[in-house]
């Protein structure tokens, strides 16, 4: 029987980890399939003691790097099919059992809408409702909160580009199309909304501004990319 790894990328993460490796043993608890749940981490807070108390393995790492965590993971992972998981995410049994028929069929990989929890800009409850139906129709997955792939196909691709200090699941994305299909299961997982509840519109129109002048050369340091690497950081309830 193939072994699903699920990596968890998470630098102080302490509110938001337990739930996420909760969310993600609760829905393996109805399928008969041996996994691991690996957290990497680099924090100063309590994430790794929270992860290994729900069960998952830790690797420290000490990247602060998305992408080079990611496949940090990957590396320690012994799976045969992979899920990244971002760590303010909650899976759910439907999604994972809709990702791995669509894998177990023959896509190389595939994502998950996410849908945002908690109070929401205004600017973002009017763009919310339409990002379902524009990925659908656009076959665009415009986050990486949980993303799924086999680890063939994850290889062949060369894994993520580590010169990408954000949106490499873009990039990731389009290379596991060149390896096979690519699927989005009509089932949704909650990913934390703490990011559009720390920025405003205005900026997150100077970085799409930024994106669109510079191109990819936008997203190769950390500079300027504090959406993803500044959030907002909830207090553990």
């Amino acid at each position: 029987m193939q072994m699903i790894s699920f990596i968890v990328p998470a630098h102080n993460e302490e509110a938001w980890v337990g739930r996420c490796v909760s969310a993600i043993r609760g829905g393996l608890e109805s399928l008969a399939e041996p996994h691991e749940i690996i957290v990497d981490d680099a924090s100063s807070d309590a994430t790794a003691t929270i992860a290994r108390q729900q069960g998952a393995q830790v690797l420290r790492v000490e990247h602060r790097q998305i992408v080079a965590t990611r496949n940090a993971g990957a590396r320690q992972a012994r799976g045969d099919i992979f899920f990244f998981v971002d760590a303010d995410t909650l899976v759910n049994a439907p999604a994972i059992q809709s990702a791995l028929r669509g894998v177990r069929a023959g896509a190389a990989g595939g994502g998950c809408v996410p849908r945002f929890e908690g109070r929401l800009p205004w600017w973002f409850r009017l763009i919310e409702p339409l990002i379902k139906p524009a990925v659908r129709l656009a076959d665009f997955l415009p986050s990486g909160a949980c993303l799924f792939c086999t680890r063939c196909a994850f290889e062949q691709a060369g894994g993520f580009d580590e010169k990408y200090y954000a949106a490499e699941e873009v990039v990731l994305v389009a290379a596991l199309k060149r390896q096979g299909k690519f699927v989005i299961p009509a089932e949704t997982v909650v990913t934390s909304g703490r990011k559009v509840r720390a920025h405003s519109f205005l900026t997150l129109a100077r970085l799409t501004a930024r994106l669109v002048f510079r191109g990819s050369r936008g997203l190769q340091s950390r500079q300027g990319l504090d959406y993803w690497y500044k959030p907002a950081r909830e207090k553990v309830k």
